[in-house]
């Protein structure tokens, strides 16, 4: 399968999953609230954009299980709710060029804000960081231990469950671990599954 096949049929599996999430909306909700938690099992995957290697795109699923610190709080459009989560990611697949590398990590920094809405859609912005453990150095020649950092601007559809989709990039680098240290830039789609559960 060519590059720009695959590209138009991750486009569009991704356009129709996207309508799926959307439609399947529950009357009844679970929120996002203060002292409450969330659980979500996720996929994502995408490619590197400039500023690192190029031709490396990515594919990674994983569990994550979050805590609702605080209550709305924040002026206006902003007010919103903290929440810190933690993710783990036992598969992480990384296409590059010299071969494909096979990986697990885990984002131990989840750093999220939930803006406070009223209807069946809280959009939320993140910053996450962790560790990535593959059995190919990534990028080729460089090292096999990894950190990733991010950054997200996603929707929680929230009905009996919560559906969620968010665009995210996430920067992949050895820290200076080895020299060069090129890095991958990657801008991915990831979906998830999961419940807000209130506290008790």
């Amino acid at each position: 399968m060519t590059r720009s096949i695959r590209d138009a049929v991750f486009l569009l599996l991704t356009f129709f999953l996207t309508l799926f999430l959307a439609s399947s909306l529950a009357i009844a909700q679970d929120r996002p609230e203060e002292g409450g938690h969330e659980l979500q099992v996720w996929t994502g995957g995408g490619r590197s954009v400039p500023g690192g290697t190029k031709d490396t795109s990515v594919w990674n699923a994983g569990v994550r299980y979050g805590w609702i610190l605080t209550a709305p709080h924040g002026p206006g459009f902003l007010n919103g709710r903290f929440e810190y989560a933690v993710d783990a990611v036992p598969a992480f697949v990384v296409f590059q060029p010299a071969n494909t590398a096979y990986g697990a990590g885990v984002n131990p920094v989840g750093l999220k804000w939930i803006f406070a809405t009223r209807g069946h859609v809280a959009p939320y912005l993140e910053l996450n960081g962790g560790t990535l453990f593959t059995n190919h150095e990534v990028p080729a020649g460089t090292s096999t231990i990894n950190f990733t950092s991010g950054a997200a601007f996603g929707l929680h559809f929230l009905g009996e469950h919560a559906w969620t989709v968010d665009v995210r990039y996430m920067h992949i680098s050895n820290a200076g671990l080895t020299v060069p240290n090129p890095g991958v830039n990657t801008v991915q789609v990831r979906l998830g599954f999961g419940k807000f559960f209130g506290k008790k």
